[in-house]
């Protein structure tokens, strides 16, 4: 469950920089998404690697959840959950499927019409479409909200998994704090980082 939420960061990480080129450089942004979308390491290794990781991952969080339900013998008479373990860790469940269905949304609005494009229409390579076609899907305000929603749905999954994916690897020593701080760092830049470039171009798409 860490090595594959591990990975998954790493993804995101990678997803982040090249969205926020279409803030910087529609014309970056544009390569960028050309190159990955018809490179076939990228799209026939890669991606079919990257998906499952998505779905091992959810799988495991729920086989988790229900082993630790069945763990429990008998139902406590009095439980305060708050006293243990803050509502992020008790609640990963939850936030982690307000995320993925936020990718059934996001595979909706851009790998779909991507295969559609590629292989069932099969119309010709446009390496200048990419931007118009993200800024197209920002127009919407409804959307800008699910997508920030989310993102921070997804923040609150990142401050207790991303930090505890590392204990459970068994790092442990002098860098320890350095790398709490950095994970914290990070589950909270990078989703406001997301919700940033939803509403710069929800802004600037009138």
């Amino acid at each position: 469950m860490a090595l594959s939420g591990l990975f998954l960061v790493v993804f995101l990480t990678q997803h982040f920089v090249i969205n926020m080129t279409s803030v910087i450089s529609p014309a970056t942004f544009n390569s960028f998404s050309h190159f990955m979308g018809n490179n076939a390491v990228v799209q026939f290794l890669l991606q079919p690697i990257l998906i499952f990781g998505v779905v091992f991952h959810f799988v495991m969080g729920f086989v988790l959840e229900l082993q630790n339900r069945k763990a429990r013998n008998a139902k406590y008479t009095n439980y305060k959950g708050s006293a243990n373990a803050n509502w992020m860790s008790r609640n990963m469940i939850l936030s982690g499927i307000v995320v993925l269905s936020f990718l059934g949304l996001h595979f909706y609005d851009f790998w779909v019409p991507e295969m559609n494009y590629k292989y069932v229409e099969v119309l010709p390579l446009d390496p200048d479409r990419y931007y118009e076609e993200l800024i197209h899907k920002f127009e919407s305000p409804v959307r800008v909200g699910i997508y920030a929603l989310s993102f921070v749905f997804l923040a609150l999954h990142l401050l207790h998994g991303f930090s505890s994916s590392f204990q459970s690897v068994g790092f442990n020593n002098k860098y320890s704090k350095g790398l709490q701080v950095f994970t914290k760092a990070f589950a909270l830049l990078i989703p406001l980082g997301f919700v940033f470039i939803a509403l710069y171009h929800h802004l600037n798409a009138f």
